[in-house]
């Protein structure tokens, strides 16, 4: 199970055969912890979260600690020399140069690409602002997998901000590469899918339908993904009240629902799924947060096996573009170079996705 890449920065940087590997191997540690004891002895891990957490966090450490590694890191950039204005370029340099793995969370779109760049370690993509969440992917496909036997020829329910939700976009192009999935986008005119991840479920022949109603979906559904309405996403707070309490799954509309639908959640909850929903059965959130730490204890195993780093931008620097997206890292630490990968009149973004039409 080797690889030409170094980092985990977007999951599709992979092969669909990586990702299987990865999750047979995860399945291997949930059902054998004890066999991979010790496993990473003497290895250190950096977790720099320049953006709040706790499952991700938490999981990435008891993952590394299961196994035997030590810790470095910090949860609070006012804590370190981001406080003092470092650039992430100096802060990814140094730390890397600390420890035998890098996860980085960070709230600026593209970031965790911007960190491969100069890191002198493997780094793994823990949620770049509202773009990617690789591993909360791989935390989702490993509890389809165990709970539902396959990834392929289900019927999804992707539910709230779907717009800004890193982990519905890593989601989708992730089973989009997986036969026969149906995918059913629940979301205000507001918050729909982008178009770019759009574009993904059309290039793979993905049958997906948008519609506003949860009631409406729900009986259809194998798989509902819930997704939290992300305040800290909104330029202001009444567009986030406008969203708010849209979309909330309770005891009644479970009523309506497959008795093998299976019901997720990335967490956190605010008040988009009612507590007494936790008791029901086909409530897994809690399950699968749980099994987050068997599939990261796998990626940080097979990420150290990565000797040979390849070039982390293989696109081209444009005369006079810059990305239109203000939420990209390249447009705040601008020192990076502006790179894009061309595909006839269109550019795009290497660090967020964003797309350029070109004149």
């Amino acid at each position: 199970m080797t690889s030409e890449y170094q980092h985990l920065i977007d999951l599709n940087d992979y092969p669909v055969s990586w990702w299987n590997k990865l999750i047979t191997l995860g399945k291997d540690i949930y059902r054998y912890p004890e066999r991979y004891k010790g496993a990473c002895s003497g290895k250190v891990m950096a977790t720099l979260f320049y953006e709040p957490s706790t499952r991700t966090q938490m999981s990435f450490q008891t993952a590394m600690l299961r196994l035997g590694g030590s810790l470095i890191g910090f949860d609070n950039p006012s804590t370190s020399s981001v406080s003092k204005g470092e650039n992430l370029k100096d802060t990814t340099k140094v730390v890397s140069s600390y420890a035998d793995i890098m996860v980085i969370r960070h709230p600026v779109e593209g970031a965790a690409k911007a960190a491969a760049i100069s890191a002198e370690c493997p780094v793994i993509n823990a949620g770049d602002g509202g773009h990617l969440h690789p591993t909360q992917t791989l935390t989702d496909m490993l509890t389809l997998t165990l709970e539902k036997g396959t990834l392929e020829g289900l019927t999804i329910g992707l539910c709230g901000d779907l717009m800004n939700g890193r982990t519905v976009h890593s989601l989708c192009k992730a089973l989009s590469c997986y036969k026969n999935n149906k995918f059913v986008l629940i979301s205000t005119k507001e918050l729909t899918l982008p178009s770019y991840i759009k574009d993904i479920l059309n290039v793979h022949n993905c049958e997906y339908t948008e519609i506003s109603s949860l009631e409406d979906a729900i009986s259809k559904l194998d798989v509902l993904y819930m997704t939290r309405i992300q305040r800290e996403r909104f330029a202001s707070e009444e567009e986030y009240l406008a969203q708010k309490n849209v979309y909330v799954l309770d005891k009644q509309k479970m009523k309506n629902a497959r008795k093998d639908l299976i019901v997720m959640h990335p967490l956190p909850r605010v008040d988009e799924i009612e507590i007494d929903v936790d008791d029901d059965e086909r409530a897994l959130y809690f399950k699968q947060a749980k099994y987050g730490v068997y599939i990261r204890m796998a990626l940080i195993l097979k990420m150290l096996e990565n000797k040979n780093p390849s070039p982390v931008l293989k696109g081209t620097t444009l005369k006079d573009i810059c990305c239109h997206n203000p939420k990209c890292i390249s447009n705040r630490e601008l020192y990076l170079p502006k790179s894009f990968v061309k595909s006839g009149d269109i550019a795009e973004c290497e660090y967020c996705d964003e797309r350029i039409l070109l004149k």
